[in-house]
């Protein structure tokens, strides 16, 4: 099957608390050929997660053997469980001519970045790949937002805070930033990316 010329792989991070899962979420309503990307992992299911649907749930030997097969495009251990993305489920999407989205940290986006640079200028996933890095406008009003969130301890917060630090030192390697002040105009700012994107490859 023929890919869209226009497909994208949108791979999106952001510091926690910069309002990253909200503006993808809204995303998706805008572009009904966009799809979150499914990953794989090591843990076990929670509430009423399906597999296949939210998650691929792998034994820890699965996981293993599909990355000693080089099937992922990115993976990483996370709190002693395994998460990856199989490179095939994300061309088979961009193949059928649809969007696929990403929501990953800043680790998993640079394992994809250093992937696409190794893949021939046609291949589908290069093709498709744009990255766009979620900012706070301040470090001052992230504490805010988290500190407001109410479901967090100080030892957390404090924690989190460290890891955004962290976290915004890799911004300058995306090919878009978007600075979330108002939601709706972040939203707005994400919009005109994917529109963007989709004309460069018509």
């Amino acid at each position: 099957m023929k890919q869209k010329d226009n497909a994208l792989l949108l791979v999106v991070s952001a510091p926690s608390g910069a309002g990253k899962s909200t503006l993808c979420n809204r995303l998706i309503e805008l572009f009904p050929e966009m799809t979150y990307s499914v990953s794989c992992t090591t843990r076990l299911p929670r509430g009423d997660e399906k597999n296949h649907e939210h998650y691929h749930f792998l034994s820890s030997e699965e996981f293993a053997e599909c990355e000693a097969q080089g099937e992922f495009l990115e993976h990483a251990e996370v709190h002693g469980k395994f998460y990856g993305t199989l490179r095939q489920t994300v061309v088979d999407t961009l193949l059928n001519g649809h969007d696929i989205l990403m929501d990953i940290d800043v680790q998993g986006a640079a394992q994809i970045r250093r992937a696409c640079a190794e893949m021939a200028s046609e291949d589908p996933v290069r093709k498709g790949f744009v990255d766009v890095f979620i900012e706070p406008p301040s470090m001052e009003e992230l504490r805010r937002r988290l500190s407001g969130r109410s479901t967090d301890t100080q030892k957390v917060i404090e924690k989190r805070m460290r890891n955004a630090k962290e976290e915004m030192q890799h911004c300058d390697l995306y090919r878009h930033r978007v600075i979330n002040d108002d939601l709706n105009e972040a939203l707005k700012d994400l919009e005109r990316i994917v529109e963007k994107e989709h004309q460069k490859r018509l």
